[in-house]
């Protein structure tokens, strides 16, 4: 199997193209040092890919609550974006709580449209990126939940409590440690909404940047 790419895929929706396109145009704000852990995770992306094989990535933090989910839905995003195909995403925690309902609208208003019946514990939302896209399925649940890869993939780890509790991820052959701070420290405030509107951006931009680093290489 081959997997190939195109520079840009019309079919994400208006919105999420426009905010992607408006993202690239930041790479330059990613410091030098953070582009290079990125380039590791493009370069699997692209060993993957040129062996034929899906490149599979879970996204992992303690409650797969916030960061988790922003970074599954921004490196699908990206692959459809960049017109990749073969990148499969996945989230998940050292536990499960729920999406964060504060997380689920940041990536509303950055152009994923996301629904599900908020009135649940731990409640199954659907995303979807645009006219022709697979649907995605987002709730919380831990890291080696049926629903997550058990071997063959590569974990990345975007808090720093998931990161030291986990330094051994059973079935993952390939383990990153891309950080981010926790929007949750907002939560509450008057600075509640620009917060996780910046972390979606800033964790957006960087898994755009790994992803077209990885189209290079193929």
């Amino acid at each position: 199997m081959t997997f190939c790419f195109k520079m840009q895929s019309p079919t994400l929706n208006e919105q999420l193209q426009t905010y992607c396109t408006n993202l690239e145009g930041e790479f330059a704000l990613i410091p030098e040092p953070r582009q290079q852990e990125l380039a590791e995770l493009a370069d699997y992306i692209s060993k993957k890919l040129k062996s034929g094989e899906a490149a599979k990535l879970t996204v992992i933090c303690t409650h797969n609550s916030r960061r988790s989910h922003i970074g599954q839905l921004w490196l699908a995003a990206a692959a459809t974006f960049y017109g990749v195909e073969g990148v499969a995403t996945y989230s998940g925690g050292t536990e499960a709580t729920a999406f964060n309902p504060r997380a689920v609208a940041a990536m509303r208003r950055a152009g994923f449209s996301i629904s599900g019946d908020e009135t649940e514990s731990n409640p199954r939302y659907t995303a979807k990126l645009g006219e022709g896209t697979d649907e995605i399925t987002l709730f919380s649940k831990k890291y080696d939940d049926p629903a997550n890869p058990q071997r063959g993939f590569a974990a990345i780890m975007v808090c720093s409590d998931a990161d030291e509790a986990c330094p051994f991820i059973p079935g993952a052959e390939k383990r990153f440690a891309i950080r981010y701070d926790d929007p949750k420290a907002a939560d509450g405030t008057p600075d509640e909404a620009a917060t996780y509107d910046e972390r979606c951006k800033q964790i957006g931009r960087e898994m755009l940047f790994a992803v077209r680093h990885a189209t290079k290489r193929l």
